[in-house]
């Protein structure tokens, strides 16, 4: 069985649609598993929206699906859910926070969207000096609790980092990274950076071995017109997202 993961697509359907074409050229997967965070920034989120509502993939919730759909419209709410939530329909905020925070894609295989039991804490990584690193092996193993033993693999996005993690006596962890994504800042105490270092959109596939054979894990990077989806956010009055999207780090 070979499986594409795709993950913080984040409304840049451009990239979207260059990792579907790759996909395309690659032979294409049994099943295409989506971790989330759909549309949220200031790009084309309605029309990533009616590309993935077209294409009808098993899909998990993310935080920014339930900011979306969920968030009081004041002066709180993050601009890149305010943009989205003002050109989505009411029905399709709906269906994004409609999305199960899991979702077994397969015997023994589990997708969500950060940890098991939480949208929006980091599962393989930790905060030092405003950037994200590595967690610590012990406290990757904590955050998995919630997970069911008999999982053998795990996906999970919302850091927009690509990694594979095997914890030992338990299961892999894939992150693909972020297909529209490649960098941001949250301020969310303590404030931090995620910075992929490259402007490449990001997915992964996992083809499963026989009897005897090992899991082949592949994290892919692939160019697109990222220039394009920068000025998009510079019509929008985002710098700081057009400088991510070109450069795949944060301004400064």
């Amino acid at each position: 069985m070979r499986i594409a993961i795709l993950a913080d697509i984040h409304g840049n359907v451009l990239a979207l649609e260059a990792v579907l074409d790759d996909l395309r050229q690659r032979g294409g997967a049994d099943l295409v598993v989506n971790l989330g965070d759909c549309v949220s920034g200031p790009l084309w989120p309605r029309e990533t929206m009616e590309r993935l509502q077209g294409l009808d993939l098993p899909t998990v919730r993310g935080n920014h699906d339930r900011r979306v759909a969920r968030d009081p419209l004041d002066d709180a709410m993050w601009p890149s859910d305010r943009y989205a939530h003002d050109r989505l329909t009411p029905a399709q905020r709906e269906a994004l926070f409609a999305l199960p925070v899991t979702l077994e894609v397969a015997p023994g295989v589990v997708a969500f969207h950060a940890r098991p039991d939480h949208d929006e804490k980091y599962l393989n990584e930790t905060i030092a000096d405003g950037r994200l690193v590595r967690a610590p092996l012990a406290a990757i193993t904590r955050r998995l609790k919630a997970l069911d033993p008999a999982c053998r693999i795990a996906f999970c996005g919302h850091s927009h980092r690509s990694g594979l993690i095997h914890i030992p006596d338990g299961p892999v962890i894939f992150n693909p990274g972020s297909i529209g994504c490649p960098a941001y800042d949250d301020s969310t105490p303590p404030a931090h950076v995620s910075e992929q270092g490259s402007p490449h959109a990001r997915y992964g596939i996992v083809e499963f071995g026989e009897p005897g054979r090992p899991d082949r894990f592949e994290a892919i990077a692939i160019d697109y017109d990222h220039e394009a989806a920068a000025r998009q956010a510079e019509q929008v009055e985002r710098p700081e997202w057009a400088h991510a999207l070109r450069t795949g780090f944060m301004p400064g």
